[in-house]
């Protein structure tokens, strides 16, 4: 260039990197805790939860039946294999749209939606099929939406990021950081004024964490007491950047008590440990007991967008990490528990996921011979009960 400067995206991040490197940023370590660096003051981190040499034993499964874990595994293993697939069709060219996966993060969206109903309102950022699937979603309608077909969750006018089947309680997602935290909060308090016992759901990203909406929706859901649980998926990436070189502390619960919000920070890839909190913080939102934010820690093993790994870009990731992460698997470590317990005998893991797999390879085929919308559904779809416009007409 004739200025000399790179100003392309890679460019822009590895000046980024530079500065982290030389110290730019203060080390969290360095920064005074509180007044008089009182220990009341001091911003807690992740510590071994974000450390993937632990946490990757088999689970602790004893208080839950031999069915509900088949349960458990047979979503987790379903939404891999529809992401798995989703990938293939974007490196086939068969999908256009960004499609942002979740593979290795199974484990939450399958936890929290065993305790929802349909009569529940979950929301979801841009990266959710699991949220969607965990709930009971249509597998074909996914991936029409996914290819832009008419079969599609959003009649193929929303894409992998705009899935809605309020069927199942998904009321949304949506591409924009954070947004759907304060609908979310704005769901509850409707649950509340309906005097029944529905909660909220607010799916979002340890990126997403630093957004000031999310700190004004923590605000209002504490003092008006809303049944709404912030499930914030830790997974240490905001795009490509580590959270080490964003934020003073790796943990973002600290928001939530600095606004007398009932927190839990986990382990995100234990889908039994994570479902037994998540079921006493639901519970407690139906009875009156108000919002509560669970922290779950985990790990993508996709980059931010598409299907590879992302190595080439960002401070941290690398080959190396990705692999040290997925020795916490999600779907292995639960299929370790039950092998040893005596629920599954040695194959039928696999034959699960094989009947998984070729369900959704069915489901992605007809969804690749599904119709495209007619041209006049963009203007039917724009407004919610209006009619098209006759034609000439603005």
């Amino acid at each position: 260039m004739a200025s000399g400067r790179d100003t392309t995206v890679k460019g822009l991040q590895a000046k980024l990197g530079n500065l982290a490197e030389s110290e730019y940023f203060t080390p969290p370590a360095t920064k005074p805790a509180g007044p008089e660096n009182d220990a009341e003051y001091a911003v807690k981190g992740l510590d071994s939860l974000a450390d993937p040499a632990f946490h990757n034993a088999p689970l602790d499964i004893t208080d839950w039946p031999h069915d509900r874990l088949r349960g458990f595994l047979h979503r987790m293993l379903t939404i891999r294999a529809v992401e798995e697939r989703l990938g293939e069709l974007v490196e086939s060219g068969d999908v256009v749209c960004p499609v942002h996966l979740a593979i290795g993060q199974e484990a939450i969206p399958v936890a929290v939606s065993h305790h929802l109903t349909p009569a529940d309102r979950v929301f979801g950022a841009h990266r959710s099929h699991g949220h969607y699937l965990a709930l009971g979603g249509d597998i074909y309608q996914l991936f029409a939406e996914v290819l832009g077909r008419a079969d599609g969750c959003s009649r193929g006018m929303g894409g992998s990021m705009h899935l809605f089947a309020p069927e199942v309680g998904f009321m949304g997602s949506v591409p924009i950081v954070a947004a759907t935290v304060p609908v979310a909060v704005g769901a509850a308090l409707a649950a509340k004024m309906d005097k029944g016992d529905a909660v909220a759901v607010s799916y979002f990203g340890d990126g997403a964490a630093e957004e000031g909406v999310v700190h004004e929706s923590l605000n209002l859901a504490s003092q008006m007491n809303l049944p709404v649980l912030f499930v914030c998926e830790n997974n240490l990436y905001a795009s490509h950047m580590d959270i080490s070189q964003r934020q003073p502390s790796d943990s973002t619960a600290r928001f939530a008590q600095a606004n007398g919000i009932p927190h839990a920070v986990i382990d995100g890839n234990d889908v039994a440990g994570t479902a037994r909190v998540a079921g006493e913080m639901i519970t407690a939102a139906r009875n009156g007991g108000g919002p509560s934010y669970l922290e779950a820690v985990t790990y993508r093993w996709r980059g931010h967008v598409g299907p590879d790994e992302n190595t080439d870009v960002g401070i941290r990731r690398s080959t190396a990490e990705i692999a040290a992460w997925k020795r916490r698997d999600p779907v292995a470590r639960l299929v370790a528990a039950m092998t040893s317990r005596g629920d599954m005998s040695g194959n039928e893991p696999g034959a699960m996921a094989d009947a998984i797999r070729d369900h959704v390879d069915d489901c992605a085929a007809r969804a690749l011979e599904a119709p495209y919308p007619e041209n006049s559904a963009l203007m039917d779809l724009v407004y919610a009960g209006s009619p098209t416009p006759a034609s000439g007409g603005r």
